[in-house]
């Protein structure tokens, strides 16, 4: 019988916040928030975290998540998400049909996101989904000094603006196979629009993390 199981990635080395997957979001590591909202979920058969940092190891098998000790050659900072992902398949037995990719520095997301995203990929039978939000930012390139306006005309009011999304980050899924053949988000791929405060936060700096435990306090109050 092939699985869908979710995989989150999570490497030791952060040079902008040091140790920021094991560091304390609301009471609990900041991973953590990834695999207890991943293991609510009947239809992911099993939760991977894929790491290369001891301490990361341990937090991950206390919360219930099974680790795959990622070797150094593909731990690296200019490393593409697609080289854990692929090397978790390749070290696993059984069938694996759908992955679920939860990046742990996304750690907020909507309660039922999994589960609606679950069900659009499999009624829309794509081969991937990715979670996109709508830009309400004027935006333009800076050409010889000059700032040259994308999508809008200067003075357009914003809700005006032609519809722009960005990749948030939330969310992925994809078959296997295209893991397998080092993709994540094919051309085919199914944009999900999440419009959610949760969006804008991906956790790169203490600055995110202050605006992801502000939310996180906001939502629980």
């Amino acid at each position: 019988m092939s699985k869908t199981i979710a995989i989150i990635p999570a490497r030791g080395g952060s040079k902008r916040l040091p140790g920021k997957n094991i560091k304390l979001l609301g009471e609990i590591p900041l991973i953590a928030h990834s695999i207890l909202y991943a293991k609510e979920h009947d239809f992911i058969d099993e939760v991977y975290v894929s790491t290369d940092d001891v301490a990361i190891k341990e937090i991950a098998l206390q919360y219930g998540a099974i680790v795959i000790d990622r070797p150094q050659e593909i731990s690296g900072d200019l490393e593409p998400t697609v080289s854990a992902l692929k090397h978790v398949l390749e070290s696993i037995d059984g069938a694996v049909e759908n992955v679920i990719l939860l990046q742990a520095t996304n750690p907020l997301r909507p309660k039922n996101l999994v589960q609606e995203a679950f069900t659009i990929f499999q009624e829309q039978q794509v081969d991937s989904l990715f979670t996109v939000s709508r830009s309400h930012h004027k935006l333009g390139k800076i050409t010889n000094h000059k700032f040259i306006p994308y999508n809008y005309e200067v003075g357009q009011r914003s809700q005006d603006l032609e519809p722009l999304y960005y990749e948030n980050g939330l969310l992925y899924i994809a078959k296997a196979s295209v893991i397998l053949n080092n993709e994540i988000i094919t051309k085919e791929a199914f944009p999900l629009e999440v419009n959610h405060p949760f969006a804008n936060v991906d956790i790169d700096t203490q600055e995110d993390f202050d605006y992801a435990e502000f939310l996180l306090n906001k939502t629980n109050h």
